[in-house]
């Protein structure tokens, strides 16, 4: 382990492993860690939702001074959750309540003096709310508006359901504001994310929060790197998307893809292939590959040769909070993209040639098919461009030192 003594201790607490960063919010943890940690003797507690990730555990001792980590039962975590409802708390708060978690954090706040604490997301906030905490400096990144996700969530469905999500919607809008005012900074992902939360905020907490952009690995997303064989990346052309592939708002936009656009390729192109790349597709996406041209993946060791390869990369999102690292992630290797608008929020990057940012299907396919029929030249795609100016971690982490200073922070 590095020695780390000199430093002034911080207390990092996270809702899920930040390594390795191989999916979204991972992917902006570490960056977040590995930058505090340049500054700071990092103690981290966080939890483990996916077995696969335990192998990783030693790897944060090059970035933390000690590592607390707890398994997270999915099973047993939703059980809990659904005690709230009768408790009157959002299910996001027992969802990731552990006394175990709290135990340590007491215990190692007070073994280190410790007086600086962030937190990585809305969930991990219940361990250092209160006046008890009054006097320790308190940074939260909420990254996203969670809360209106629910309210998303709950205008796609009915009954129980749409009453559970406008519930919660509505109660962990509640606590994020509430966490808004206890805590000196609250961070979003993007100046679009912090505005939305601003503006429902008083006059006296809207100072304290703040846009802090998230970035992408340039050297790892690089056209020009080697990459690994994939043996499952298809040797017919092909449109490809990446992501989790549990997660709600990546499985809804490739239902919405398969259902209302790829018909419509087929058409046209009846030997393409609409390739799904990530971890843990949930049954609605593996019941994707039954149809005509449409493969799922599962997870792979290289996400790159799947980007590179394909003929456009697609982020048809319908359901959506702050950035889409997925999008940065095929801008920083050059691709073209072919987006919904709710994609671009928080990037901000304009159509041109390699960018296409559609909202209904029939302009999605009309968009996706011309990169069968014409390939566009790449010197005419600007999308690295783009990322390499907006989108280095090192430019867009610059501001966070800042936040943990007693002077008032200006934007």
């Amino acid at each position: 382990m590095t020695d780390l003594t000199k430093k002034e201790p911080l207390l990092f607490l996270c809702h899920r492993i930040p390594f390795p960063p191989n999916k979204g919010d991972k992917i902006r943890s570490f960056n977040i860690l590995k930058k505090l940690a340049e500054q700071y003797d990092i103690h981290l507690g966080c939890f483990i939702d996916d077995p696969f990730d335990k192998q990783y555990v030693n790897g944060l001792d090059k970035y933390c001074a000690s590592v607390f980590h707890l398994d997270q039962h999915k099973p047993v975590a939703k059980l809990k959750g659904l005690t709230s409802l009768l408790t009157g708390k959002p299910i996001t708060l027992p969802y990731y309540f552990d006394k175990r978690m709290k135990q340590w954090t007491k215990r190692t706040l007070l073994q280190n003096n410790i007086s600086k604490i962030f937190i990585y997301s809305s969930s991990m906030a219940q361990y250092c709310e209160g006046e008890a905490f009054a006097s320790s400096k308190r940074v939260i990144d909420f990254v996203d508006v969670d809360s209106d996700k629910w309210r998303q969530y709950a205008e796609k469905k009915i009954g129980i359901a749409k009453w559970i999500f406008q519930r919660e919607f509505e109660l962990l809008a509640q606590y994020e504001d509430k966490i808004c005012a206890e805590f000196d900074h609250s961070l979003f992902v993007s100046p679009d994310e912090a505005k939305l939360f601003r503006d429902r905020q008083p006059s006296t907490e809207q100072a304290k929060v703040h846009g802090l952009l998230n970035g992408v690995d340039i050297d790892f997303f690089d056209p020009a790197a080697e990459f690994s064989d994939e043996p499952l990346v298809p040797n017919k052309p092909f449109i490809s998307f990446t992501g989790a592939m549990d997660y709600w708002a990546n499985v809804d936009a490739v239902l919405w893809f398969a259902k209302h656009v790829w018909p419509l390729i087929l058409q046209q192109q009846p030997e393409a292939v609409f390739c799904i790349v990530g971890g843990n597709p949930s049954n609605d996406v593996n019941a994707l590959a039954k149809i005509q041209g449409i493969e799922v993946t599962g997870r792979v060791h290289d996400v790159r040769p799947f980007i590179a390869k394909a003929q456009c990369v697609v982020a048809p999102m319908q359901i959506a909070r702050g950035i889409q690292n997925k999008v940065l992630e095929a801008m920083s290797l050059n691709k073209a993209i072919v987006v919904s608008g709710m994609a671009m929020e928080g990037i901000n990057a304009q159509s041109n040639d390699g960018v296409a940012i559609v909202d209904s299907a029939s302009e999605c396919a009309k968009q996706c098919l011309e990169h069968f029929i014409e390939t566009t030249d790449v010197d005419e795609i600007r999308n690295r461009h783009w990322v390499l100016e907006h989108f280095t971690w090192q430019q867009t982490l610059q501001p966070l030192g800042q936040y943990f200073l007693a002077k008032e922070v200006k934007e």
